[in-house]
């Protein structure tokens, strides 16, 4: 299902869902006005295009003891390193998010970790890995805009 496919409705079970996806079939039915069975087809569709990748509980860091937040820009020697710097970051708990990125460096990491000992243990552990000529930290202060859901209501379509 492209993203052309998705109508109002569609968009509308994706803002509520990502608000709280532990929003029963119910009450989504009765929020977008449509049956149970017709909402649940509409979600097998999203699930299976992978438009819907899954559900998942929000932890909050810092109360589970994960003080740190930092990005780590990895500048790499070659792009032949590629696939061996994608797999030491889905292999490293630590490391949240990876991305492949323009400008300085080629990879940026965001990690969450116990403290800044932790940190320079993960860091010592990154700069072994294959490829890495040289990395960059920035440490978060503080994070006012944290979200994981995607802004869908810019992929409404204006009305004639």
């Amino acid at each position: 299902m492209p993203s052309s496919k998705l109508d109002d409705i569609d968009l509308r079970i994706l803002e509520v869902l990502q608000h709280s996806g532990r929003t029963k079939r119910n009450q989504i039915a009765e929020e977008v006005k449509l049956s149970i069975p017709s909402v649940s087809e509409r979600l097998r569709k999203l699930e299976e295009s992978g438009i819907i990748r899954g559900y998942t509980a929000l932890v909050e860091p810092k109360r589970v003891g994960l003080n740190i937040n930092a990005f780590i820009f990895l500048t790499v020697e070659s792009s032949k390193y590629y696939q061996s710097i994608i797999e030491q970051a889905q292999a490293a708990e630590e490391v949240l998010e990876c991305h492949a990125i323009t400008g300085d460096g080629s990879h940026v990491l965001k990690i969450q970790t116990e403290t800044t000992e932790t940190l320079e243990k993960l860091l010592g552990r990154i700069q072994a890995w294959p490829g890495v000529t040289n990395t960059h930290t920035d440490i978060v202060l503080s994070s006012p805009k944290n979200t994981t859901e995607v802004p869908v209501t810019q992929c409404r379509k204006p009305r004639p």
